[in-house]
């Protein structure tokens, strides 16, 4: 416990340098203008400026990232409140009850509760993460190649079946994703794989330009083609507070939203859609009386606190898997992923020894920003809401420009920009027809890996795939991904049957 305090000292005084906190309110504040406008999710943010990695120290640059990541979230909450346009999918809770209080009048009580939410949950995840992750790490590091391999193939499966709206959709875009990642040099022996001749393609397809791609410019894309004109809303600001029956009701709403969020951001099970309409669904079932007549007309409180909290816990504790075992949970997290690629650093049980600075200023500057989110959010919201009148056209001319140049900027090459339009153009065509992103990038990302530890594990069992079997924890978690395959289709199964007799 000494031990992780120390550390942590240690992680503020570098995340308190001068560079460090101007990273930090650089992050927190274009995070919150990138969440407050409509579409333009962390994702394609962390994505747009994941360029940046190669000009700026790695520390700085997390940091950076981290304020950018949860800055979103907080920001998000604006636009669905007082336009009910949710900027991603996490905040579309939140616009079914804040934006009916926006409406009766009370826009600036279901800002201060989202807010303040969201710096309580973050703190208290922050606090888990600090506790917990280097006991994580610590069993990790005792894992070997079979059990590595499995849970990644556990990644793999969460975030496929979980993350797209069907199964089949999941695995095809994991599926491409894999085997984007086997473009390249193989790293055993060195033979060149499936690059076509293209001496572009040696050092395999740049993370950067799929994420910028797949994101960035399928979203700008998208919106062009597909997207109507947006109607502005109405809604006057209220003053950004709470009253005495508001602080009441909102207490035991953001405690409970974040003891839902925090297990599920620790979990590969991917997004923050499934805790934030339990919580939404806990709320709505413990409210009594008039408050729960305000559920769905004047807009309740809880509604808001709730989801908001959890939203940002879960958030907060994806930081866990993705620090110790280098499994992403979400779109941003497998972003963040492909950042730490860029300086050479692998995410894993090792990373707390071999960067150990590097995780504990990102650990410091997480309590930072939370603090520097919430004198940003409260004051000024009326600044906020003002981006909102930027003209659509310009707005996404003015991403594509940005992901232009940064994926140029990164090799000088111009082969890059016809693979990231490439990649932009698969990357609309799967918006176009539901199939989830994510899976593509973590397939990526993973796949490489994923192959080394196989044929590690492989070559431990002298040639016999049993090794899997043999050991205990690769056998449970060979269980675990079966059961996530399999458990759902049988319940189904089951059900229709049962509605038919």
């Amino acid at each position: 416990m000494m031990d992780i305090w120390n550390q942590l000292l240690q992680g503020f005084v570098t995340a308190g340098t001068p560079v460090n906190l101007l990273w930090a309110f650089v992050g927190c504040a274009l995070g919150t203008a990138v969440g407050v406008l409509p579409g333009i999710g962390p994702a394609t943010a962390v994505a747009m400026l994941l360029p940046i990695t190669a000009k700026v120290e790695a520390t700085a640059s997390m940091i950076f990232f981290a304020g950018i990541y949860y800055g979103a979230m907080y920001g998000g909450s604006t636009t669905s409140i007082l336009l009910n346009t949710p900027g991603e999918t996490a905040t579309m809770v939140t616009a079914m009850e804040g934006n009916k209080m926006a409406k009766s009048g009370r826009a600036g009580a279901a800002l201060a509760t989202s807010a303040i939410g969201s710096f309580v949950a973050g703190t208290i995840a922050t606090v888990l993460v600090t506790l917990f992750a280097p006991v994580v790490a610590e069993f990790a590091v005792k894992l070997g190649p079979p059990e590595y391999f499995m849970l990644m193939l556990l990644a793999f499966t969460t975030v496929s079946a979980v993350l797209g709206q069907s199964t089949v959709r999941g695995l095809t875009a994991l599926f491409v994703g894999l085997a984007a990642g086997l473009v390249g040099l193989d790293q055993i022996t060195g033979q060149a794989r499936y690059t076509g001749g293209v001496p572009e393609l040696l050092d395999g397809v740049e993370i950067v330009l799929v994420a910028v791609g797949l994101f960035a410019v399928a979203e700008a894309l998208h919106a062009v083609l597909f997207e109507g004109k947006v109607v502005e809303s109405e809604n006057r600001m209220s003053r950004v507070t709470m009253t005495g029956s508001d602080w009441r009701r909102s207490i035991p709403a953001w405690l409970r939203g974040t003891a839902i969020g925090a297990p599920f951001g620790c979990i590969p099970a991917g997004g923050t859609e499934i805790p934030t309409f339990l919580s939404y669904a806990t709320e709505k079932k413990l409210a009594k009386g008039e408050h729960k007549a305000e559920f769905g007309t004047k807009g309740a409180i809880e509604g808001v606190a709730g989801p908001e909290a959890a939203n940002n816990a879960t958030v907060t504790a994806a930081l866990i898997p993705l620090l110790t075992l280098g499994i992403p949970t979400s779109n941003t997290t497998a972003i963040l992923l492909g950042a730490f690629q860029n300086y050479g650093i692998q995410p894993g049980p090792q990373l707390f020894s071999s960067s150990s600075a590097l995780v504990w200023a990102l650990i410091a500057s997480l309590y930072i920003g939370n603090v520097m989110l919430l004198v940003l959010n409260l004051p000024l919201v009326g600044l906020w809401v003002k981006l909102l009148k930027v003209p659509k056209p310009q707005l996404y001319a003015g991403i594509l420009i940005f992901a232009t140049v940064g994926a140029y900027g990164m090799r000088q090459s111009a082969f890059d920009l016809f693979l990231l339009y490439g990649i932009g153009l698969l990357g609309l065509v799967m918006r176009r027809f539901n199939f989830p992103t994510a899976p593509v990038l973590v397939g990526m990302i993973l796949g490489p890996l994923a192959e080394a530890q196989l044929r590690n594990a492989i070559s431990i069992g002298e040639g016999s795939a049993m090794v899997f079997l043999q050991r205990p924890m690769s056998l449970a978690l060979l269980v675990v991904v079966l059961s996530i395959l399999v458990l759902p289709r049988a319940v189904k199964w089951w059900n229709t049957r049962y509605a038919a007799a």
